[in-house]
């Protein structure tokens, strides 16, 4: 095969890749848009749960819950991905919560597991004040003062001055999108599509 031709063939894979990778970035941001339409009481209770595939009640939830929900319409099961990898890897995560196993109950509803997860999975993204380097269907976690940490998803909605993607979290008034992208100190910030 002549080598212009096999440039041509690469090219044109990279590409289909790269557009699939963005479709999936889209259709994670649409799922999370979706999740605003849902009633949702903030609720942060430890609830025993089904597994793998389990969830806490539909009208229940935290900040967790919203990504967890938005990654499952796209048949990804953070319950089970967290709780394998912790399985095999339980000395990578934070020993915040006393446990000396993992829990698949809850491992997955936790932020700080999820930036563990997403860092060791995904792709860690640069922390930054530009706007422009948070696209849709990137995970945003914050601290939210005195170490509570937070995660959201970048939807595909610009705020109302068309500087930067409005944010799909739960901070407490339930699944919302909201232009709160800079209003927390920002700890982390990640793409994971499932397959790292």
């Amino acid at each position: 095969m002549p080598r212009t031709l096999l440039f041509l063939l690469a090219f044109l894979l990279t590409g289909q890749a790269a557009f699939g990778q963005a479709d999936f970035y889209l259709k994670l941001s649409s799922a999370a848009l979706e999740l605003t339409g849902q009633k949702v009481s903030y609720d942060p209770a430890y609830f025993k749960i089904a597994y793998p595939g389990g969830d806490v009640p539909a009208d229940k939830g935290v900040c967790t819950d919203v990504v967890i929900r938005a990654y499952r319409k796209l048949g990804i099961d953070l319950q089970r991905e967290v709780h394998l990898d912790m399985r095999k890897n339980f000395q990578a995560y934070p020993k915040i919560w006393g446990r000396s196993t993992p829990d698949a109950n809850i491992d997955h509803r936790r932020v700080p597991n999820l930036m563990v997860f997403f860092a060791r999975h995904g792709q860690v993204k640069p922390k930054t004040k530009k706007p422009e380097d948070y696209l849709p269907g990137d995970i945003v976690c914050w601290n939210l003062g005195v170490n509570v940490p937070h995660i959201g998803l970048v939807a595909n909605i610009k705020s109302k001055d068309g500087k930067r993607y409005l944010i799909v979290h739960n901070i407490g008034g339930g699944q919302v999108l909201a232009d709160c992208l800079f209003d927390y100190k920002i700890t982390g910030h990640y793409r994971y599509n499932g397959k790292g």
